[in-house]
């Protein structure tokens, strides 16, 4: 059996083994044939009288031997693993959306893991609650969520690493993803917890987030792919005139790198899905163009060009004498138009924008005091056109892409991909407004990115209910809603039992939606981000009181 057990574990599991274990009832045996094959005695079992989770009751203490397969097992089994990013292997059992998306979390302390599992769900349940009311009043339920995020067993990483993968598994259906990167601020200035740093010109303090999501070509969030987070020192505020001559790995742009190198990981175990890195202006970093020129099977490039990074375009021919990038585009001949909608903001109104649009490939000269090379790119410069008055910020983007722009079909479709970007703000309102991550009353911002990977992943459930419900409207809704969800949720809304079937996924979302104050009416359209959320946490009340009252209540009463 030792002789073959180890490569049939191989084959039917994927990895190997190093030890074997085995047990001696030191009262009826001696043990001798197990220490004449060479295994080792290393102690004896705790002999606990009070039975264990599968209700046996230990008859007495047991001797413990091992048996060590290769001659380096134990420095092997000692050693700190390599913790890449993985593939999961065979489909996950029935389980809810939490165990689903956190089945591979690097959390293996079973106590632990229960825990996380209790409080992504008590998270979710009630989006905007605090920690105490997600925990329905109850001082052990808190008391074990605040302990969880202060345990150091537990970091945002190993919360996330679940999530993750299970986003790659999603991501590996699509030939094109586009990966949007983007940074934000999280402030804590009310209630400051220890370690936090400044976040802008005031004196206000918090942590800053930088997130990367992925994103089908239709807009559906597929999930994380990378999240860094981390507070300014104090002592370095300031000392901006001093930034140009800091290497990019002491300054905060080198965010955008890791990210890419991110994308990197993922794309290579999706070798079957073009990974494209989205941005905006603040990543126009040359850095980040060599990178990916270094990488040719890497993750493709889209970044929206900076006006006041003054990029100059280099002529082969001439290249002692470059042409402003600008300048450049505005030269080119018109490719064609197209009308674009501009979403509403705080400070202007929806509308919709006729483009026109210019390409070209582009040699982009990298700057004076970086000793790089040349970087071959394509450029998309589009520039609103024929508007009216009222229009008081036109629209003039010059996109730097190493995607391939042979045509306008090309140069409207990259367009497309970079005003899907504006998914990621999105998701950003969410994670504040919905989940109210600014809002979490947590002693240090060690535990803060611990909730904030939970958080991430309920902001992340939350935006795909809404944009799944548009994208395959009549999809069952059981991919998205537990079976007893949606029939309490026909049952509330409709005031009728439930059908035998699951509702279509956009009759699903509305139902949640009226929960939350959505009329309906036929000039409503679509449910909002803010009254499916109410609907949500409605909702998720309703389901806990129905789970409860079953479970109390219907012995008593009769069959549901």
């Amino acid at each position: 059996m030792l002789r073959r057990i180890s490569s049939d574990w191989q084959q039917q599991y994927g990895y190997e083994l190093m030890l074997v274990e085995t047990f001696v009832d030191p009262e009826k045996f001696e043990g001798v044939c197990y220490r004449a094959a060479n295994w080792e005695r290393i102690g004896e079992t705790a002999g606990r009288q009070d039975g264990f989770a599968n209700k046996k009751v230990s008859s007495g203490k047991k001797d413990v031997y091992v048996y060590e397969l290769r001659a380096d097992a134990r420095q092997r089994l000692c050693r700190e693993p390599n913790d890449e990013l993985k593939l999961r292997g065979k489909p996950i059992g029935d389980v809810d959306w939490v165990e689903h998306e956190l089945a591979t979390a690097r959390v293996l302390d079973s106590r632990l893991r229960k825990r996380m599992y209790q409080v992504t769900r008590a998270f979710a349940a009630q989006a905007q609650a605090l920690v105490p009311q997600a925990s329905n009043g109850s001082a052990a339920e808190a008391k074990g969520t605040y302990r969880f995020f202060k345990n150091p067993r537990v970091t945002m990483e190993a919360l996330l690493k679940g999530h993750i993968e299970a986003t790659l598994g999603r991501a590996r259906e699509h030939a094109v993803v586009l990966s949007v990167q983007d940074t934000t601020y999280l402030n804590y200035t009310a209630h400051s917890p220890e370690g936090a740093g400044p976040i802008g010109p005031t004196e206000d303090v918090g942590l800053i987030l930088h997130g990367t999501i992925a994103f089908s070509l239709t807009g559906t969030p597929l999930g994380v792919l990378d999240a860094q987070c981390w507070a300014r020192d104090p002592e370095q505020t300031g000392k901006r005139d001093k930034r140009d001559q800091l290497p990019i790995e002491e300054k905060e742009t080198v965010a955008w790198l890791r990210s890419y190198r991110a994308m990197a990981d993922a794309q290579r175990l999706c070798p079957n899905t073009m990974f494209v890195s989205v941005s905006d202006r603040e990543s126009d970093i040359f850095e980040l163009f060599d990178e990916a020129a270094r990488s040719q099977d890497g993750p493709k490039l889209l970044v929206r060009a900076e006006r006041t990074r003054n990029r100059k375009k280099l002529d082969p021919a001439d290249a002692d004498n470059p042409e402003d990038l600008w300048e450049h585009m505005k030269n080119q001949p018109v490719a064609g138009h197209r009308e674009l909608l501009i979403p509403k903001r705080p400070s202007r109104p929806q509308r919709t924008a006729k483009i026109e649009i210019r390409y070209a490939s582009v040699l982009l000269r990298p700057p004076v005091r970086k000793k790089l090379q040349p970087v071959q790119v394509w450029a998309v410069y589009a520039r609103e056109v024929n508007y009216g008055p009222e229009v008081t910020q036109p629209i003039e983007w010059m996109l730097l892409t190493t995607v391939a722009v042979t045509n306008f079909d090309d140069a409207t479709e990259r367009l497309r991909w970079y005003t899907l970007r504006w998914g990621i703000e999105l998701f950003h309102r969410i994670l504040k407004s919905g989940c109210r991550i600014e809002d979490r009353l947590l002693d240090d911002t060690e535990s803060l990115k611990k909730c904030l990977a939970l958080d991430l992943i309920v902001a992340w459930r939350i935006h795909v209910l809404m944009k799944a419900s548009r994208e395959t409207p009549e999809a069952p809704c059981t991919g998205l809603l537990e079976e007893d969800e949606w029939k309490v949720l026909h049952t509330v809304v409709n005031n009728s039992p439930p059908p035998k079937t699951a509702p279509s996924l956009r009759t699903a979302v509305h139902m949640i939606a009226k929960l939350g104050g959505f009329l309906g009416r036929k000039r409503d359209g679509d449910p909002g981000m803010i009254t499916l959320w109410r609907g949500l946490i409605r909702l998720n009340a309703m389901v806990f009181g129905a789970r409860a009252a079953l479970r109390h209540m219907a012995p008593s009463t009769g069959p549901p």
